[in-house]
C-alpha cells in the first residue's frame, strides 16, 4: 500500500502528494517561494538535529573555457562571508560550535550544499545559509588563498587510480560536450592560465555567480523540529531575498561518445598493483524510464553473483574476484552502463575470453526475454526497502533528497527510481539492445601495460593507449569463450515476507548480559527505539593462536576471506534481499556479523558457523585469495601519506600489532597446506562474545549462542575447547611518558607522492568521565579555530582537521594534517604556534561563549541513535574495550554540567599546552617526495633533551610500559 501526504503549493489550490515510507512519521510541505525557489519542508518531532540543504542546477558542466573547476572553487568560496555575515569563516564556526556539520559537492550539473545543527541554533545557522545565495563576500585576499585549497585537493587526487580513470574516460570522449573537461581545478587553470589571459579570477568568479545563481534553479531542503507551518514562515522570510534572473536550466544535448570513442579497446597503466576491466556502453537514461527501472533489471541480472551468473563462472575459472555492473554517469540526456571486473592474474590472461562470456551472457537474456518474475521479485524487494528504511541523520538525507528534487516530481522525490511499478518489457529490451559490439567500449587497467603505451592523459599524467576492435572481433571472442553453464538466477530464498514485531517484553535502555559460560557472553538489547523488523548479531571469536606472529595473522585473515568466498554464491541473495554479513579477521581472532531483516537471518547464521566448523581449504581459492592479499599489502604504499601517518601511529601504540612489510614476507611463503594445519591450532581454543539487538527475541538469541555451542564446543572431540584464564587476549596501549615529546621520521612509502604528512598526537589517559568530557570540549572549541588557522589562513594543506581519538579506552587528540607547502616538521611547529594562539583565545573566552559551547557538547552526547546499527556500534565499542559502561551519556552528560571554564584551562595547561607537565606527545611525520632532503637534514640531527626520536618501532615499543586493560578473562565473568 502507497503511504502519501498532502503538501501546500503556493502556486494555486493544487495538492501535491510525496510518496513516504510506511514507517516514517514526519510530514512534509511542498511549497515554491515567490521568487520560485521550490522547497520542501520537512517537519519532525523527534529529531535531535536540524538541517537543511540546497540543490544548485550548475555544476561543471557550466565551467567556462580556459577555466576548469571554477564551479567547484565557488562552491568553495561561498564558505567564507557574506554581507550580513561579514567575518571570514564565521558561518563554519557557527555551525560547529552549535553541535553541527557543513559540507558540498560540485557535481557535473549540479552543486549541493548541506549542514546540520543543533535544534536551537538552527534559525540562526539558517539565517547564515541563505546568505550563500543572497550577498556573498568574496575578498580577494580569500579568494588567493582558496585557490590553493582547490589545487591542494587536487594534489591529493592526482595518485587515486579512480579518478585518474575516470579523467581518461572523460577525456576520451568528444571535445565539444562537457563531458570532456577537467572538473575539479588546479593552480594552473584558477591562477596561470586565467592571469596569462589577462582575466581576473575573481571577477569572473564573482561573474559566474550572478549568472547561474538564480532561485528558480534551486531546490531546498529544509528539515527542522517545529510544526510545518512555523518551518515555512521561517523559510520565506529567510529565503525570498534570492534573486530570481528566470535563467532557464542548461541543457547539454547529444552524447559524449561518438562514434570515434566507440569500439575501442583502451588500455592504460594504473599507480596500484591489480587489473581491472571496464567494459562500457552509453545507453538511454534509465531516468527517462525510471518507473520502469530498465538499467535496475539489467544490473541486477548482469552483477548477479549466484549459481550461473557471469561472475560464478568468472570465479570457478579463477578469473575474477570481484564484478559489479549498472548505470554509472548519467544525467537525462546521456548515460553509461558499465560492468566493472577485477582481474586476478589468470584473468589478466584471458581478457578476450572474459569480454566473450559477458557478450555470451547478454545474448541469454536477449533469448531469454523480460522475465515478468524476475522484475516482480526485483520490484517486491525494492519496496519493502523503501517502506522500511532506516532513520539516517538528517545531514545526509536533506543532501540526497535535495538532489533527487530537480530530477523526479514531487511525488517520487523520497523515493526517487527506487521504486519502479510499471513493468514495460519493450524499455528493458531497448536498453538491453543497446549492449552491443558495435557500442562498447572497453577500458582494461594493468601494470603489465607499462612500457607498451603511446599517450598521456594530460590531467593526472595517466599513460594510455587506444585501438579499435571490430564487431567480428568481438564475434570471435564470444565464439572462443568457454561454453560454461550460464543460466538466470532461481528465485531468492531470503526475501523476508515476515515483517511483523516482536513483542517487546523487557523495555531495559541498555544491552544485558543475559547468559555466560566457560565458551561464551551473551549480551541482549531488544529493540525499544526504531520498531522495524530488523535485527543486528555480532560474534566475536577470541582466538589465542590468531595473533602470536605475522604468519597466524594473515592465515586467520585468508581463513575469513575464503569463508566469504564459500559463502557467495548462496549468501549473496541474502545480501540483494537486505539481510547482509561479512566474516572478518580481528586482532583477537575473527567476528561474524550480520545486520538486516530478521525473518531469515538464523539461516544465514547457522550456514555461515557450519561453513566455520566444516572448514576445508581448496587449493584454487586459497591461490587466488593469497594474489588479492599481496596485491592489498603491496598497495599499502600507495595510501595517502596522512593514512600512513595514522598506521605508524597504531602500531606505536598497539602492543599486538605487526608491520605490514613483515606480514607480507610471511605471506609470500605460505602455501594452502600451512593454513590447512592451522586452522585446527586457530580453533583449538576460543571464547566468543556475542552481541543481539533488534527484532529478535531473548530467546532467539540464547538459542543461537546455544547452538554454536553445540557444534563448536560439544560432542565427544570437539573442535574448540575453552580458554585457559590465562589466554584472555586483549588490546593493550603503550602508555608515553608525561613531558617528553616523542617523534617518528619516515619517508612516505611512494616518492612519487608529493604529499607529506603529520599526525601530532596528544595521549591523555584511560577512560574517565570527568577527564573525557575536558578532552571532548577542548576539541570542540578548538576544532574550528585549528582548521581556519592551519587550513584556510596559512593554506597548509585541504586535509587538515582536529580530532579524538580513543585507542582500546586510552584517550587523546589528533592534529592532522597533509602538505606540500611545509614537510612535516614545520608542519608539527604550526601546529604549536596555533596552540600558543588558542591558549590566549581559551583565556579571553567570554562565560557566555563558554557556556554555549558546553551546552552544544551536553546536545551532542543526548542525541538520540537514529538506527540499529549506530545504536549496535555505540554498545559494541563498549564491549570491545572492555568499558562496559552502557550508560555513559549520563554520568559524563552530569560531569560536563559541573565544569567550569577553569577546569579547562586548567586541562589544557596540563595535557595540551607547549610544555605542559602531563603531556604526552607523539608526532608521526611522514615525508613526501618534494621534501626528501628535509628528511635527511631531520635523521642527521641529533635529539634535544625534550624531544626523543623513534629509530625503530618494534624496539621502542617493546621498551615502553603498557596501560592496563578494562578487558578480563573469566575472572571478570563472575560464573
Amino acid at each position: 500500500m502507497e503511504h502519501s501526504i498532502n503538501g501546500g503549493d503556493l502556486r494555486g489550490n493544487e495538492r501535491v502528494e510525496i510518496l513516504k515510507p510506511r514507517i516514517d512519521k514526519r510530514e512534509y510541505r511542498r511549497i515554491v517561494l515567490s521568487n520560485s525557489l521550490e522547497v520542501l519542508l520537512i517537519s519532525d518531532p523527534d529529531t535531535d538535529k536540524c538541517a537543511a540543504a540546497m540543490d544548485v542546477n550548475v555544476g561543471s558542466f557550466s565551467d567556462p573555457e580556459g577555466l576548469e573547476g571554477l564551479a567547484h572553487f565557488l562552491e568553495h568560496m561561498l564558505f567564507y562571508a557574506s554581507e550580513k555575515y561579514p567575518l571570514e569563516d564565521s558561518y563554519m564556526k557557527y555551525i560547529t560550535e552549535h553541535g553541527g556539520h557543513a559540507n558540498a559537492f560540485t557535481a557535473s550539473e549540479h552543486t549541493n550544499f548541506q549542514f546540520d545543527v543543533n535544534c536551537d541554533y538552527f534559525e540562526e545557522a539558517l539565517d547564515r545559509f541563505a546568505q550563500f545565495f543572497i550577498n556573498p563576500l568574496m575578498s580577494p585576499d580569500a579568494t588567493m588563498r582558496e585557490i590553493k585549497a582547490v589545487d591542494s585537493e587536487n594534489q591529493k587526487n592526482l595518485l587515486s587510480d579512480s579518478w585518474r580513470m575516470y579523467q581518461l574516460q572523460k577525456h576520451l570522449s568528444a571535445k565539444d560536450h562537457p563531458y570532456h573537461k577537467f572538473s575539479t581545478g588546479n593552480w594552473d587553470t584558477l591562477e596561470v592560465r586565467p592571469k596569462a589571459k589577462g582575466l581576473d579570477t575573481r571577477d569572473e568568479l564573482i561573474k559566474f555567480y550572478e549568472e547561474n545563481y538564480s532561485a528558480n534553479l534551486m531546490h531546498l531542503v529544509v528539515y527542522g523540529k517545529k510544526n510545518l507551518d512555523d518551518i515555512q514562515h521561517m523559510v520565506e522570510e529567510k529565503f525570498h531575498g534570492i534573486r530570481n534572473t528566470a535563467r532557464s536550466c542548461s541543457i547539454y544535448p547529444g552524447r559524449p561518445c561518438t562514434s570515434e570513442h566507440l569500439q575501442v579497446l583502451i588500455k592504460a597503466v594504473p599507480v596500484k598493483e591489480g587489473h581491472k576491466l571496464n567494459i562500457i556502453w552509453p545507453v538511454t537514461p534509465n531516468i527517462r524510464h525510471y518507473k520502469e527501472g530498465p538499467c535496475r533489471y539489467l544490473s541486477h541480472l548482469i552483477g548477479h553473483e549466484g549459481e550461473g551468473s557471469l561472475f560464478f563462472v568468472l570465479k570457478n575459472l579463477g578469473w575474477a574476484t570481484s564484478l559489479g555492473a549498472g548505470e554509472t554517469d548519467w544525467s537525462n540526456e546521456f548515460s553509461f552502463f558499465a560492468v566493472g571486473i577485477d582481474l586476478t592474474d589468470a584473468g589478466q590472461e584471458h581478457m578476450e575470453d572474459i569480454v566473450g562470456l559477458l557478450f555470451k551472457y547478454i545474448l541469454l537474456l536477449k533469448e531469454s526475454g523480460v522475465n515478468k518474475w524476475i522484475f516482480e521479485e526485483i520490484c517486491a524487494i525494492g519496496e519493502t526497502m523503501f517502506h522500511f528504511q532506516d532513520k539516517v541523520p538528517p545531514f545526509n538525507y536533506v543532501a540526497r533528497v535535495a538532489s533527487n528534487m530537480r530530477l523526479y516530481p514531487p511525488h517520487d522525490w523520497l523515493a526517487a527510481s527506487s521504486l519502479f511499478p510499471e513493468f514495460n518489457p519493450d524499455t528493458i529490451q531497448m536498453v538491453l539492445l543497446e549492449l552491443t559490439p558495435s557500442n562498447v567500449r572497453i577500458l582494461w587497467e594493468s601494470k603489465k601495460f607499462d612500457g607498451c603505451t603511446n599517450m598521456i592523459e594530460p590531467w593526472y599524467g595517466t599513460t594510455y593507449s587506444v585501438e579499435n576492435i571490430l564487431d567480428i572481433t568481438i564475434q570471435q571472442w564470444k565464439d572462443g569463450a568457454p561454453n560454461d553453464l550460464l543460466s538466470l538466477p532461481a528465485p531468492n530464498v531470503f526475501i523476508p515476507t515476515d515483517l511483523s514485531l516482536k513483542i517487546v517484553q523487557e523495555k531495559a535502555k541498555f544491552p544485558v548480559l543475559l547468559r555466560k559460560s566457560f565458551f561464551s557472553r551473551l549480551w541482549f538489547k531488544a529493540d525499544t527505539l526504531f520498531f522495524t523488523p530488523k535485527a543486528y548479531v555480532k560474534i566475536d571469536f577470541n582466538c589465542p593462536e590468531s595473533g602470536h606472529s605475522p604468519e597466524a595473522e594473515v592465515l586467520t585473515d585468508i581463513f575469513t576471506r575464503l569463508l566469504m568466498d564459500y559463502l557467495n554464491e548462496y549468501a549473496y541473495d541474502a545480501q540483494v534481499a537486505g539481510l547482509y554479513y561479512s566474516v572478518y579477521h580481528t586482532s583477537t581472532g575473527f567476528q561474524i556479523v550480520s545486520i538486516g531483516y530478521n525473518h531469515k537471518m538464523r539461516i544465514l547464521l547457522d550456514t555461515i558457523i557450519t561453513k566455520v566448523v566444516d572448514f576445508k581449504v581448496k587449493r584454487d581459492r586459497f591461490s587466488v585469495i593469497k594474489e588479492t592479499v599481496i596485491k592489498e599489502y603491496q598497495n599499502f604504499k600507495f595510501k595517502q601519506p596522512y593514512q600512513q601517518a595514522s598506521y605508524y601511529c597504531s602500531l606505536i601504540l598497539e602492543d599486538q600489532s605487526w608491520p605490514w612489510n613483515e606480514a607480507l614476507e610471511a605471506l609470500s611463503h605460505l602455501e594452502a597446506d600451512d593454513l590447512a594445519k592451522f586452522i585446527p591450532c586457530l580453533l583449538s581454543r576460543a571464547f566468543f562474545e556475542c552481541y543481539t539487538a533488534g527484532n529478535i527475541s531473548s530467546n532467539e538469541a540464547e538459542s543461537l549462542v546455544q547452538h554454536i555451542e553445540d557444534v563448536m564446543f560439544g560432542g565427544t572431540q570437539p573442535i574448540c575447547k575453552p580458554l585457559y584464564p590465562s589466554q584472555h587476549l586483549t588490546n593493550r596501549i603503550l602508555k608515553l611518558e608525561s613531558g617528553v615529546n616523542y617523534f617518528y621520521p619516515i619517508q612516505g612509502l611512494n616518492q612519487q607522492d608529493e604529499n607529506s604528512a603529520l599526525l601530532y598526537y596528544i595521549q591523555v589517559g584511560q577512560d574517565d568521565f570527568r577527564l573525557n568530557v575536558k578532552l571532548q570540549l577542548f576539541v570542540l572549541i578548538a576544532k574550528q579555530p585549528a582548521f581556519h588557522q592551519l587550513r584556510s589562513v596559512e593554506q597548509l594543506g585541504y586535509i587538515t582537521f582536529l580530532t579524538k581519538r580513543n585507542d582500546s579506552g586510552i584517550q587523546g587528540v589528533q592534529f592532522i594534517v597533509q602538505s606540500t607547502v611545509k614537510d612535516p616538521a614545520q608542519l608539527d611547529e604550526r601546529v604549536e604556534v596555533f596552540l600558543d594562539m588558542f591558549e590566549s583565545k581559551l583565556h579571553t573566552m567570554s562565560d557566555d561563549e563558554f557556556l554555549s559551547n558546553k551546552g552544544t557538547l551536553i546536545d551532542m552526547k543526548l542525541e538520540k541513535h537514529k538506527n540499529l546499527r549506530e545504536e549496535s556500534a555505540f554498545f559494541w565499542t563498549e564491549i570491545e574495550d572492555g568499558t562496559l559502561k552502557f550508560d555513559r551519556t549520563e554520568p559524563e552528560v552530569a560531569a560536563l554540567r559541573e565544569l567550569t571554564k577553569k577546569d579547562v584551562i586548567e586541562f589544557f595547561n596540563n595535557y595540551i599546552k607547549i610544555g605542559a607537565p602531563l603531556k604526552k606527545k607523539l608526532s608521526l611525520q611522514v615525508y613526501g617526495g618534494v621534501h626528501s632532503s628535509e628528511y635527511e637534514a631531520v635523521i642527521r640531527n641529533e635529539n634535544n633533551c625534550h624531544s626523543m626520536c623513534i629509530d625503530d618501532i618494534l624496539s621502542f615499543r617493546g621498551s615502553q610500559p603498557l596501560y592496563g586493560s578494562y578487558k578480563g578473562g573469566l575472572g571478570l565473568m563472575k560464573l
